[in-house]
């Protein structure tokens, strides 16, 4: 799927050059960065993993001869912000795509704290610091700016299996929900992008087995194209359907569908501690 020319055309007259995308090495961040790329923007990619960071960067370069500046980081880290913010004081931003984060999933008692905690860190501290940055930034530049945020079908209500990070995307959600408003009126466009299941490392990371998974190249375009025109979009079909159709479901129901859901999201997990209890 390509971006449409009447959208490119739009976007860089609109805003600068100059995109960022955290968390660009996989997923949904990688597919952006490509499509912006191929449409000949100029990047700033993030990322945890330096070689897969710097292999984006040389086929950016190769494929599309698109200029890009790799900074490898841990956004949880407020060093790392900072550096971020340090590499990239000189440039004029265009689009921030806040798209860095991870999840996690299972019953909430038997968590890693730790992790639930750094997932905190990441889905909602890091957000919170680079979209107050980045606002003040793009009001001081001659252009426009946008920030898009990456948020989740499970942000529109609790999800039993995934408590804290459905918690982490309904913050994101209601952040850039309230900053649409809020900075319309200061010339910086912001979006929420709140996928359904999407195949990609996320999956694996979070511990779950998704069925009827969207692909990275399936939102990504719907995602961009919805930029400076939207405030909230809910890229691919399957998205959609099953947005739409728990929209007018009471809210205690929604969160015990989207609990089933999830639990069979998560159901080798409960497998394996059966299959381990029966062994000891």
């Amino acid at each position: 799927m390509k971006i449409a020319q009447k959208t490119i055309k739009r976007l860089k007259s609109n805003y600068h050059e100059w995109v960022l995308v955290t968390g660009a090495t996989s997923g949904i961040g990688r597919e952006l960065a490509l499509k912006f790329g191929e449409a000949g923007f100029k990047l700033i990619i993030t990322g945890r993993r330096g070689m897969e960071l710097e292999a984006l960067s040389a086929h950016l370069s190769d494929e599309y001869n698109t200029e890009s500046i790799p900074v490898q980081g841990d956004l949880s880290i407020i060093e790392d912000v900072n550096k971020l913010f340090s590499e990239v004081s000189h440039l004029n931003i265009g689009i921030a795509i806040l798209n860095a984060g991870f999840g996690t999933s299972g019953k909430f008692r038997a968590s890693n704290i730790e992790q639930e905690v750094n997932m905190l860190d990441l889905n909602c501290k890091a957000v919170l610091i680079m979209a107050h940055h980045f606002a003040n930034k793009m009001k001081a530049q001659p252009k426009k700016g946008a920030i898009v945020f990456m948020s989740s079908m499970v942000a529109f209500q609790g999800v039993p299996n995934a408590a804290n990070y459905a918690a982490t995307k309904a913050y994101v959600q209601s952040f850039s929900e309230a900053l649409a408003v809020e900075l319309k009126s200061e010339g910086i466009d912001v979006l929420s992008a709140a996928p359904g299941p999407v195949a990609s490392g996320f999956a694996e990371r979070a511990d779950m087995k998704m069925d009827m998974s969207l692909s990275p190249e399936q939102i990504g375009v719907p995602i961009i194209e919805a930029i400076g025109s939207r405030s909230t979009v809910l890229p691919g079909f399957l998205t959609k359907l099953l947005v739409y159709n728990l929209r007018m479901t009471p809210r205690w129901a929604k969160v015990q569908i989207m609990g089933k859901v999830m639990g069979g999201f998560t159901k080798h997990q409960r497998s394996l501690v059966q299959g381990t209890m029966s062994k000891s």
